[in-house]
């Protein structure tokens, strides 16, 4: 079973929500595998129903799971922990105070584990104070750098950038995006993302040199009707990532 993403070009994975299980075969194809398929945590009774259909996910689309949050929502955090366990996905989505947990349990290097910090209307400094009791209490804010290595001193592989609204933090997220880069860290943009602002997002961690990214889109390519992601947006993605990494 692969534990690491399959990376366009070594360098974007994207990640987007399945709507279904058919929808998640769906969307895979569309990305040609390039991509990691949310199932959010926050959609299950316990941890045993989780598991046993987070498993049947993983088996249709070669193990190329991401296990959510929901929102960010940190209630979720050791849910998460508790799920990836058992499930070994590529990809798990932890508030920042979630990391360590998160690595410990999965007993092994390989899988993504980001961790969530926030903007904080300050060009190099983020709110990392996201965790279950910690996001109830005055902003813990920090500078990005020191915010990376605690990730690092977790276990942690990779800055998910969240709430990001867009391009509405565009010099905070400029800020952020170099960081990763100087610091040999990934970045997972995420908040706003949609086919209109996609490729500026993607591109300026590319230009700023971080190695791996990958963006988080999700509601604006959701059909609202049914709930599935769209196959045809997942692929018009990956041909802008391709365009980007020509």
């Amino acid at each position: 079973m692969k534990l690491t993403p399959n990376y366009y070009r070594d360098r974007v994975c994207l990640n987007v929500l399945a709507g279904s299980k058919d929808n998640a075969r769906a969307i895979y194809e569309a990305a040609e595998g390039h991509v990691l398929v949310g199932v959010l945590s926050k959609n299950y009774a316990d941890v045993e129903s989780a598991v046993a259909d987070m498993q049947e996910y993983a088996a249709l689309i070669e193990n190329a799971l991401s296990v959510g949050l929901g929102a960010g929502d940190p209630r979720q955090s050791q849910m998460v922990s508790l799920i990836s366990q058992r499930v070994q996905p590529q990809h798990v989505n932890q508030v920042f105070t979630g990391v360590g947990t998160s690595r410990a349990l999965l007993g092994q290097g390989q899988t993504i584990v980001n961790g969530l910090v926030s903007p904080t209307g300050h060009p190099g400094y983020v709110k990392i104070s996201t965790g279950p009791l910690s996001a109830g209490l005055p902003d813990a804010i920090v500078p990005i750098e020191t915010a990376i290595a605690m990730l690092k001193d977790m276990g942690g592989s990779s800055v998910k950038y969240f709430p990001m609204g867009g391009l509405k933090n565009r010099d905070e997220y400029e800020y952020v995006a170099r960081a990763c880069a100087e610091h040999d860290f990934w970045l997972e943009p995420t908040g706003g993302i949609d086919l209109e602002n996609f490729e500026p997002i993607v591109e300026i961690a590319l230009q700023a040199g971080v190695k791996k990214v990958i963006p988080h889109i999700y509601s604006s390519i959701i059909d609202s009707t049914t709930g599935n992601t769209r196959p045809q947006d997942v692929n018009t993605l990956l041909e802008s990532v391709k365009s980007l990494l020509a």
